[in-house]
């Protein structure tokens, strides 16, 4: 059974003038545990790549679909993660990207990242399926940018960048047979005359015969002269696993090991403390909140690279405790702005590519204005839905928005996204307000709950328990923002391929008969706990 790293909870029951409350769940704050707990975050951070520059460390990841992509992260212990950048406001323009003509690129986009520092300049590379290209981005400031951006054909899977000590610039890749291949010295392609080489014909091989998923998700080291490659492999009635294959030439031959199998934690690589310590950097699937980063730490064995504790993934390290995930990783906002801040901090994301004409927020100063700009078919192919990450073990997002400028037609609310989605809403019919509560977790969208309203303002909430996989969401709405109701029914939250993302909260709007109405949304707040328990 997963043990959650904030230490319990407690049930408490309240009597109040003589009648029975119902249970409130109170979780406490990740800060009051004393060391790192794993996971170290418990939110949608996969395939993370990790560097350090002196005593702070640099992590790319993957967010596919959404916009900005490549977050990067900052960190000076290793548990405490603070957003800070992104590689690319936006992948490319294509009809899949902008929700346009009826296309999306759920579940593709941008793929996982590679992160490295080679002489003064940082490189975040990536793949997309969307594409057909590899995308290799590059700055002297990770924290400030701007970044330089440059693609070439084809899209490298699961590729590590690597630069060796003689300046050659290699990406290795590919998915059980593992491939070589040379780029230019500035990295903006590959090499001219050079041949793709196979580097390993089969990495599955260390963890069996019978293999479900191939080893791909390539992370290449070069420590003490030797050449480190870590993979992720799934053998068939088994977890996915860590193999580390090791050799003294770039070329090979290398020989390889089962690294790590517990828990299903894998795909990452290494990383050092600057005070001599090393750990592997790995992630969970962890159902619907997503794949969540682990560490675990590493001993040298024979110059080999020995992983976990016992061959364990230990729920608590040596390295401070987490002080939570807000605001680093997910926050609060008034959409309040001081002059020169940033119109959305680096938390949001949007739904594919925005139209940034239908956003705004100076147009109503406090407010995030959604406005429609054309006619959508269903709320996942609807542009401009403002999104961040939910997180575990549980979590609630609020939101208040005025709605008395919406059209005949539109809908605008908060949702939780997935493929199974759901949400909660206002919908205007010619004259009439109702909200309305849709669940997908048929893949169906079905309306569960509709009731008529007659103001303008409206608030409302989605709590999530992640805990033990429970994965489920209640929605809620109030009327004056202090007393709430449930609407619908619980939305059983699953993690879906086609989406291949956690759950995130989304604020939408959008117009199924005519353009040019517009929701404007008071704030949005998240916490770490929940108040309903059922």
């Amino acid at each position: 059974m997963y043990s959650f790293s904030v230490g319990g909870f407690f049930n408490k029951i309240v009597l109040f003038c003589g009648i029975l409350i119902a249970p409130i769940f109170i979780l406490p704050l990740f800060a009051q545990t004393k060391k790192a707990q794993n996971p170290i975050i418990h939110a949608d951070v996969p395939d993370i790549s990790i560097i350090r520059v002196g005593d702070i460390y640099y992590m790319s990841s993957t967010t596919m679909h959404m916009s900005p992509g490549v977050p990067i992260m900052k960190s000076k212990d290793l548990i405490n993660w603070q957003l800070i950048n992104y590689a690319y406001d936006t992948l490319a323009s294509s009809d899949e990207l902008t929700l346009t003509n009826g296309k999306s690129t759920y579940g593709r986009g941008s793929w996982a990242s590679s992160l490295r520092l080679h002489k003064g300049t940082y490189y975040v590379s990536t793949f997309a399926q969307t594409t057909g290209k590899t995308h290799i981005y590059s700055t002297r400031d990770i924290e400030k940018g701007p970044w330089k951006a440059v693609s070439f054909k084809p899209s490298y899977h699961d590729h590590s960048l690597f630069f060796d000590d003689d300046g050659r610039v290699y990406l290795v890749y590919g998915a059980g047979k593992l491939r070589l291949v040379e780029l230019t010295a500035d990295v903006s392609g590959v090499k001219p005359g050079t041949t793709e080489q196979v580097l390993i014909e089969n990495a599955s091989a260390p963890a069996g015969p019978n293999i479900n998923l191939p080893a791909e998700g390539s992370q290449l080291f070069k420590i003490k002269g030797k050449y480190y490659l870590f993979n992720i492999v799934w053998p068939k009635d088994g977890m996915r696993t860590v193999v580390i294959h090791r050799a003294d030439n770039i070329t090979g031959p290398y020989e390889g090991r089962v690294a790590l199998q517990d828990l299903g934690v894998a795909q990452g690589g290494l990383i050092d403390t600057p005070d001599g310590q090393w750990y592997s950097y790995l992630f969970r699937d962890f159902g619907a909140v997503g794949r969540i980063p682990y560490l675990v730490p590493v001993t040298w064995t024979d110059g080999w690279p020995v992983l976990g504790t016992a061959g364990k993934a230990p729920q608590t390290l040596a390295l401070p405790a987490s002080k939570g995930l807000i605001p680093g990783i997910v926050a609060s906002d008034e959409f309040e702005r001081r002059p020169g801040a940033r119109a959305l901090p680096l938390v949001w994301q949007w739904n594919h590519n925005p139209d940034n004409a239908l956003w705004s927020l100076t147009d109503r100063k406090g407010y995030l204005r959604l406005r429609t700009g054309r006619v959508d078919s269903s709320f996942l192919l609807a542009r401009n839905t403002l999104t961040q990450r939910t997180i575990g073990p549980v979590c609630s997002g609020t939101t208040a928005l005025d709605v008395s400028q919406l059209k005949d037609g539109d809908f605008a609310g908060l949702a939780l996204l997935q493929k199974r989605y759901g949400l909660v809403g206002v919908e205007r019919t010619k004259d009439t307000k109702a909200i309305v509560m849709v669940s997908a977790e048929s893949e169906k969208p079905m309306e569960m709950q509709r009731i008529l309203m007659t103001q303008n303002k409206i608030y409302f909430k989605a709590e999530c328990d992640f805990t033990d996989r429970k994965d489920v969401a209640t929605f809620f709405y109030s009327l004056d923002g202090k007393s709430w109701k449930t609407v619908g029914k619980p939305l059983k939250m699953t993690y879906t391929l086609p989406h291949f993302m956690g759950y995130r909260f989304g604020l939408f709007n959008y117009a199924t008969k005519n353009e040019g109405g517009y929701a404007d949304f008071d704030y949005f707040r998240i916490s770490d706990n929940i108040n309903y328990y059922k």
